[in-house]
């Protein structure tokens, strides 16, 4: 596990630093619409969708637009301060762990059509607003909130329904940290993510 955390973060640093100078599009809108084209024809060209190999090239396609750093910050809050020793390995769990929890439900998507609604920026953050819109069944709005990150618009929070997903993870956290340790928070966000591998 600890293995596959460190090439996480590797892996993550290392695409983060290639895709400096390769983002041609400059509008937070563009950029997210670059990434979501890119997981739709890795999809699209999938033999079969369980496949490892799959997973891999959601993960290389998705992993990058978000700023896990941010993510994880936020997510823990005030508690976040207390962990100065261990915030780089919190960063790395919860962003295996969302990560994959992201690359499942992607994988799961099928006929799924995904409508870019609006885009507002106001310096260096911005909110996409997207639509995704199933063959049957209602609409179901997922906006997402990025910041300016050098020349990339890196997403923060996704907002699906009007729930946040950080301030979501916040409450929970604060829930298991209140009763339990640091430690406990940890080992709750790797075992869910067992699940989601399997």
């Amino acid at each position: 596990m600890i293995g596959s955390i460190k090439r996480l973060v590797l892996g993550v640093a290392v695409n983060l630093w290639l895709a400096q100078g390769a983002v041609y599009a400059d509008t937070p809108m563009a950029q997210l619409q670059e990434t979501i084209q890119q997981v739709m024809a890795t999809m699209n060209g999938a033999v079969k969708r369980g496949d490892p190999e799959l997973r891999e090239k959601l993960r290389d396609a998705l992993m990058p637009r978000f700023d896990w750093f941010e993510m994880a910050r936020q997510a823990l809050g005030k508690h976040w301060n207390a962990i100065p020793s261990r915030q780089h390995e919190f960063v790395a769990v919860f962003a295996e762990f969302l990560g994959n929890s992201y690359i499942g439900k992607i994988g799961s998507y099928k006929d799924e059509k995904i409508v870019f609604v609006h885009e507002s920026i106001e310096k260096n953050l911005a909110q996409v607003n997207t639509k995704i819109i199933p063959s049957k069944g209602e609409p179901t709005s997922v906006n997402y909130r990025l910041h300016r990150v050098q020349k990339e618009w890196k997403i923060y929070d996704v907002v699906v329904e009007d729930i946040s997903v950080v301030a979501n993870y916040r409450s929970q956290f604060n829930r298991i940290l209140a009763n339990g340790s640091f430690d406990d928070l940890i080992q709750r966000l790797k075992d869910k993510d067992s699940n989601h591998k399997d």
